[in-house]
């Protein structure tokens, strides 16, 4: 499998539609037809292309062909796209909560002091990973979307 016919296969709508219904439980070309609302033969044609781009596999029960994501390439795909990210910078470490402040549970005055403490700790943490995500999805382009 080559990196290139994965992108080709993800870069149709429609085969991204089929990949996100068969992550849920692998389905037969029927249930696809119904749950998508595609015509039999365009789903047909576009299992064909995601079936050689290895992203879905099919086993036959009977006279149905059921298909199911194929983890493999996805991970590959992944691996490749990870080599493009920033090296990790380590995360500033979380402010640890003082506990002394918390000697009477029944004090109401030294518990919002305690949440106080926790909660700025918390919100630096979300501040960080929220602004790493921006980061990556500032990286890519946005498939699908046309301008």
């Amino acid at each position: 499998m080559a990196i290139d016919d994965v992108f080709s296969a993800l870069a149709e709508p429609t085969r991204r539609k089929i990949i996100e219904a068969l992550k849920l439980e692998p389905m037969a070309v029927g249930a696809l037809v119904v749950q998508l609302d595609i015509s039999q033969p365009t789903v047909s044609k576009h299992l064909k292309v995601l079936r050689e781009a290895d992203l879905v596999s099919m086993t036959a029960q009977g006279q149905r062909r059921i298909y199911s994501v194929q983890c493999e390439a996805i991970d590959t795909l992944v691996s490749w796209c990870v080599e493009f990210l920033p090296a990790e910078e380590p995360a500033a470490e979380l402010m640890p909560v003082d506990l002394d402040l918390i000697q009477d549970p029944q004090d109401a005055n030294a518990l919002p002091a305690a949440a106080h403490q926790l909660g700025r700790s918390v919100g630096r943490g979300l501040e960080q990973v929220t602004g790493r995500a921006q980061e990556i999805l500032e990286r890519f382009p946005r498939f699908g979307r046309r301008r």
